[in-house]
């Protein structure tokens, strides 16, 4: 194996043989950016991945998760998408341990020069004073308030943040200013922090949304292995609906023969929850987690692969992804309008609305820091 978790081209074959327990991706798959390429070589001596003299089958070694501690210059994102209903969201984190192998988020890992097949899931950055940056940018005297979504490109509330608690530093700078929120998450350690949630809720400070991709804990296993379980995910509506927190479902993504023909039932599990929002995306396939897919669908569901790919690749005009605005999030043509009516019969039917909109005006902005004094230092 190469160094930078950047693979030869031989244990890249083998990673594809067969899924790697607790992991989303197959491979490493190479990012865009990459400027050199390895390739492995048959020199005529036998091969190390051959096996060991017993004849035993080489497999590749379990890959740990690796954390690295990294000082952000910055901790606000900016958008001015059309499509997407927030300006500013903070991501505490870099990379997601969940592995959902459809994370449209994948292909950001490959401006850091690596893959974001497993590399994306196994080598993660956390920002550690993203709470001290937020309070100095919510303190600048030009910022002006929106809601801020965290952890929009990857998940905050990802396995790393029990013992890294970032989210949740976060979490006490905006309560403490009195700033809107809106958050999305498939983990159930957000009702570790109700007693923050719970209080700015009754302030109009709050919305929460519940991820949910399918209701089937084998497929949610090998899609999201890492990730909480479908019925851990309704007790996380349920706990942040009892809490007085408004809370919504995002079935996401909703993907052709897949997870499709559940649409309904997740929604009406969400509601019967406490879910009182809703929302859905199509599956999304961006830059290099188009290889990323197919690497899974070839392992997990070789019979119907052609198949998917066929239906993804007509609501994106006969490409794999069509990046435009208005259309990457719904689709187009016949099978992504028949999603969009079968969504809107069930919203309708179940009775879902819209989440109250969350309050600017209470805004404050924090302390600034005292100035460093060498006398006061001593007493």
């Amino acid at each position: 194996m190469a160094m930078g978790g950047k693979t030869d081209a031989a244990t890249h074959d083998l990673l594809r043989e067969g899924p790697i327990k607790g992991r989303g991706a197959a491979s490493f798959v190479r990012g865009r950016f990459e400027k050199t390429v390895t390739e492995a070589e048959d020199d005529g001596w036998g091969s190390v991945y051959a096996g060991d003299e017993a004849g035993s089958d080489w497999r590749p070694p379990p890959l740990p998760t690796q954390v690295t501690e990294e000082r952000a210059r910055s901790i606000i994102s900016r958008n001015q998408s059309p499509d997407i209903p927030f300006s500013q969201s903070v991501n505490p984190y870099r990379g997601c341990e969940h592995g959902c192998v459809y994370c449209f988020a994948r292909p950001s890992h490959a401006y850091l020069d690596l893959s974001p097949g497993l590399d994306f899931e196994t080598k993660l950055y956390a920002k550690t004073n993203a709470a001290q940056l937020l309070r100095a940018e919510l303190g600048k005297r030009g910022y002006r308030c929106s809601s801020i979504s965290l952890g929009i490109n990857t998940d905050a509330y990802q396995p790393i943040e029990k013992r890294h608690r970032i989210t949740r530093q976060v979490l006490e700078v905006l309560a403490e200013c009195r700033h809107p929120v809106g958050l999305i998450t498939k983990s159930g350690l957000i009702r570790r922090d109700l007693d923050l949630l719970a209080p700015m809720a009754k302030q109009g400070l709050v919305h929460v949304y519940v991820s949910i991709t399918s209701l089937d804990n084998r497929l949610s296993a090998i899609l999201e292995p890492r990730a909480a379980a479908p019925h851990t995910r309704l007790k996380t509506l349920q706990a942040l609906h009892d809490a007085g927190v408004p809370v919504g479902v995002m079935v996401a993504p909703v993907i052709p023969m897949i997870s499709d023909r559940e649409l309904e039932q997740i929604l009406e599990a969400a509601y019967a929850h406490g879910a009182r929002g809703a929302g859905y995306v199509l599956l999304r396939l961006p830059h290099e987690l188009k290889e990323v897919w197919r690497e899974w669908l070839a392992l997990h569901y070789p019979d119907r692969a052609a198949h998917v790919m066929s239906l993804v690749q007509q609501m994106r005009g006969g490409k794999d992804y069509d990046s435009r605005y208005g259309t990457r999030m719904r689709g187009e043509g016949p099978f992504a309008d028949l999603i969009a009516m079968r969504f809107a019969k069930a919203y309708k039917r179940i009775g879902f609305g819209r989440l109250p909109p969350l309050d600017t005006s209470q805004f404050v902005p924090p302390d600034p820091p005292r100035p460093r004094s060498p006398q006061g230092e001593l007493f």
